[in-house]
């Protein structure tokens, strides 16, 4: 193979500005290489051994970047952990990847301690204090930079909710192969996009890095030779500062970036130089088409979007593709096939909605311990992810509706099913819905709609009581904005909740209920 992959770069180029971290400060290939062989001999110190798993804690920045590059040289899977959880969420996903070792930054110090529990006391680190875990320089202290021994391939395991609401670990068997070689395939991930390797491109992260699409454009691009420039939390005019400071050439964002951006005054939209935005990627979440073709005004031809999920495969919609199709998310990517059927599992013809099933390569993945939804996602090679769509007579994909109620809240999923488990356990509640509701800012907004168990009065003291109990139970991000109240549940004799009936209203004179 060739000259690509973090690695290979970094020792051909020590100097090369591999990462930017948040407050500014920059960190070369060379010294991310040292971090992260360091990290694996103290690991492997411990016992770890290929195959096994690390979670992390982290916020956007070069220690979660470290903890990503030992894994995928040291053959272990990395769980980013998604830091708006609170300490039993974090526990489940710690005991159900089975880590070895459990990082946390001190930033969410109270959390980790409430989940790490399950991991052995001398396997939990640090990036400052926290109670109960060792410094991670504890760990890599004494310890050589050189490369480590028998290099194999990782993989990063991210977590997706299911609609049970305990979220799955999509995992894929490791290849085996040099850790290089896998580095230089990742690129071609980036490739599709028609990318280019080397400096002086510079990618920008806008996202939490526990995001699966995160961490792959952001390390995809890193072994292509970008610089990573990290953004703490997201913020319009910021984005706007660093993509003119930085030079930033390419990104990953969501629908929802685009609406804040747009509505910054002009005056802050021309003070900043754009000229070297090349390819602004998004994806997530349906972007209106109005939003669209201001970005395309605003930006040029630089505003790529495409259709995937963390299990594989996927479409992409070049600026000339959806000008020429307006609010299609493309056509399949060379290594993927599109496959829409109804209920049946027959295939549709065009132009008529079925759901979507999906194949990649050969590259089959497993919901981490449950064959079940595996195997219920699955028609032969192909899988879905429950959305509904169509293909016109060229190929091009245009969603209708997703899987009947996964909320799609500023580009992140949240699963109504594991909000209402947790408001049906208090006394007051006698049944419960939770959909999502038009937000034009996010997208989606959680409603609650609460059938009061007799004898309580319906309003806000009663709303604020039941919502005051998810406090330490579930994050914030999954709390209701709002919550209306119902005399009776519109529910099926077979018990099945007409949730339609419930969530139609709210999607009046919509053209798209998504």
């Amino acid at each position: 193979m060739g000259s690509l992959g973090f690695w290979r770069l970094a020792q051909a180029d020590p100097g090369w500005i591999a990462a930017i971290d948040p407050d500014g400060v920059e960190y070369t290939g060379g010294e991310l290489l040292s971090r992260a062989n360091r990290l694996v001999h103290g690991l492997r110190e411990l016992g770890l051994k290929a195959g096994d798993g690390i979670c992390g804690l982290m916020p956007n920045g070069v220690e979660g970047l470290t903890l990503y590059l030992a894994a995928l040289q040291a053959g272990w899977y990395y769980t980013p952990v998604n830091w708006h959880l609170t300490g039993p969420e974090i526990a489940y996903i710690l005991a159900d990847s089975e880590a070895k070792a459990f990082f946390a930054h001190d930033r969410y110090a109270v959390e980790a301690v409430r989940a790490a529990e399950e991991v052995e006391p001398e396997r939990r680190f640090s990036f400052g204090e926290i109670d109960g875990f060792r410094p991670v320089a504890d760990l890599t202290a004494g310890q050589p930079d050189s490369a480590p021994e028998d290099r194999t391939a990782g993989a990063t395991m991210h977590y997706t909710s299911g609609t049970t609401g305990r979220p799955k670990g999509v995992r894929r068997a490791l290849t085996g192969l040099d850790p290089d070689d896998s580095a230089e395939l990742m690129t071609g991930l980036l490739a599709l996009f028609g990318i280019t390797p080397g400096p002086p491109n510079a990618h920008l992260v806008t996202s939490p890095n526990y995001h699966t699409a995160v961490t792959q454009f952001g390390g995809s691009a890193l072994h292509m030779g970008h610089t990573l420039v990290y953004m703490d939390k997201w913020d319009p005019e910021e984005t706007l500062r660093l993509c003119a400071r930085y030079g930033v050439t390419n990104s990953h964002m969501v629908p929802t970036h685009f609406k804040r951006l747009l509505a910054l005054p002009d005056e802050v939209k021309s003070k900043y130089d754009l000229s070297t935005l090349r390819w602004m990627i998004h994806a997530a979440a349906p972007c209106p088409v109005p939003v669209k073709w201001a970005m395309f005004e605003w930006w040029g031809d630089c505003v790529y979007e495409y259709y995937a999920a963390t299990e594989g495969g996927g479409t992409l919609a070049t600026p000339d593709g959806w000008k020429k199709h307006p609010g299609t998310v493309g056509t399949s990517w060379p290594i993927s096939e599109l496959l829409i059927v109804d209920d049946d599992h027959e295939p549709v013809p065009v132009g008529t909605p079925g759901t979507i099933y999906m194949k990649m390569g050969a590259g089959r993945f497993e919901y981490k311990g449950d064959p079940e939804k595996t195997a219920a996602n699955r028609l032969r090679d192909f899988f879905t992810v429950g959305d509904i769509g169509y293909l016109n007579d060229e190929g091009y994909l245009f969603l209708c509706d997703r899987k009947a109620d996964m909320i799609i809240s500023g580009g992140t999923n949240i699963y109504p099913a594991e909000i209402e488990n947790e408001l049906m356990v208090h006394p007051k509640v006698a049944d419960v819905a939770v959909f999502g509701i038009p937000d034009d800012e996010w997208g989606e907004q959680i409603k609650a709609v609460i059938e009061p168990m007799p004898g309580n009065d319906p309003g806000p003291e009663l709303a604020a009581e039941i919502l005051g109990t998810l406090e330490g139970r579930l994050s914030r991000m999954k709390w209701p904005k709002t919550v209306d109240f119902i005399e009776d549940m519109p529910r099926e004799p077979n018990g099945k909740l007409l949730k339609r009936k419930l969530r139609d209203p709210y999607w009046e004179g919509r053209d798209r209920a998504i």
